[in-house]
């Protein structure tokens, strides 16, 4: 009997464990992706969903990469399956792995050709296309995506004003728009999904205050409102979007600057929460994360706070369940995770991570 007692003292603590580890029956895991453009690989973490602890799993090299790029861009595909890396180093590639439902370790399934060093890619809503943005070569590119994932040559590639930075659909995938971060200005395309084309939207530039560079944005998840973060002045705007014809207005604008500081601005990085409550921003001059409480009506901001974080952030993102933060740090090699208050907003930090070179994106996933 004693002995038996013994036995489940032991194996209950393991069972806990286990079931916090994997999510517990019927819980998605969920999966951390680190871009890292100097060392040319992806760092895959588990994320434990009610510690917030991360366990690495693997680190999966580009294949036939050899040289480092400027940045390591990551798109996932909607269904899950697919991830794909920007390298942006010659030869110019889109890097396509397969993501085990089980495991989340990534599989190299081939490379495709991209059209310029690209800063920024992404993928269509139904993930047969691949959209991507260039900052040196001032143009954005269309790509098929192949039904085993890998990356075909590119259909489109369109000049644009100066330093193409961030490219995305609308969450109806009927438009898609670009941050021209040199000639302070979005363009506007409409998207046809059904051959993968892009033409110029009437009006086809939505323009923002001079000398601001406006680089990464975010749509609401309700659709009425997107939020763009500014290079060079630090300035978080927040603009009404009218679906119908792809048409931004701007409502309210913001800083992502922390009190007091009196350095120069180098914001970089955008997200909010799954259910669209809160928003943050990575700000490089100072080394911190803005958050910000969104009004669900109106989508105005009200700032919480700013936060320490990682040197140089120049990617962050936020887990499905919206209860974690990760962001990564350019000069820190290392990746921070913060908790998130569901109340607040507000960001604890929780630990520090061990990542590879020059780690500048973060993309989570669920699985199954």
């Amino acid at each position: 009997m004693v002995g038996s007692i013994r036995a489940i003292a032991v194996a209950l603590p393991l069972a806990i464990t286990a079931i916090v580890a994997g999510g517990g029956a019927g819980m998605a895991d969920t999966f951390a992706y680190v871009g890292n453009a100097d060392s040319n690989d992806i760092s895959v973490f588990r994320l434990a969903p009610e510690t917030g602890e991360m366990v690495a799993v693997q680190t999966a090299a580009f294949v036939g990469v050899e040289k480092p790029g400027a940045s390591t861009p990551l798109a996932v595909s909607p269904d899950r399956r697919i991830l794909i890396a920007g390298v942006r180093s010659q030869p110019y590639v889109a890097v396509s792995f397969a993501i085990d439902p089980e495991s989340g370790m990534l599989r190299h399934i081939g490379n495709g050709p991209l059209a310029d060093s690209m800063a920024n890619i992404a993928m269509d809503r139904t993930g047969k296309v691949l959209f991507s943005a260039s900052y040196g070569g001032n143009k954005v590119a269309v790509n098929p995506v192949q039904a085993d994932g890998v990356v075909g040559a590119p259909v489109q590639v369109i000049p644009t004003g100066l330093n193409a930075h961030a490219i995305l659909p609308d969450p109806a995938n009927r438009f898609v728009f670009a941050t021209n971060l040199g000639s302070d200005q979005v363009l506007s395309f409409s998207f046809d999904a059904a051959t993968g084309v892009l033409t110029a939207n009437d009006p086809p530039t939505i323009k923002v205050l001079d000398k601001s560079g406006p680089r990464h944005f975010v749509f609401h998840p309700n659709g009425k409102f997107v939020y763009l973060v500014h290079e060079l002045n630090g300035d978080v705007a927040v603009f009404s979007y009218h679906g119908r014809d792809g048409v931004w207005q701007e409502i309210q604008r913001t800083t992502a600057l922390p009190s007091g500081f009196g350095g120069k601005p180098w914001a970089a990085d955008i997200h909010l929460t799954p259910d669209g409550r809160f928003l943050y921003a990575s700000e490089r001059g100072s080394n911190t994360i803005a958050a910000f409480k969104v009004d669900a009506a109106t989508g105005q901001l009200t700032t919480i706070g700013s936060v320490p974080t990682e040197q140089q952030p120049r990617g962050f993102n936020i887990d499905p369940s919206g209860r974690y933060l990760a962001a990564v740090g350019e000069l820190s090699d290392s990746m921070t995770v913060y908790g998130i208050d569901q109340a607040s907003g507000a960001l604890t930090r929780l630990k520090s991570y061990p990542v590879g070179k020059k780690p500048n994106w973060v993309e989570f996933v669920s699985l199954p």
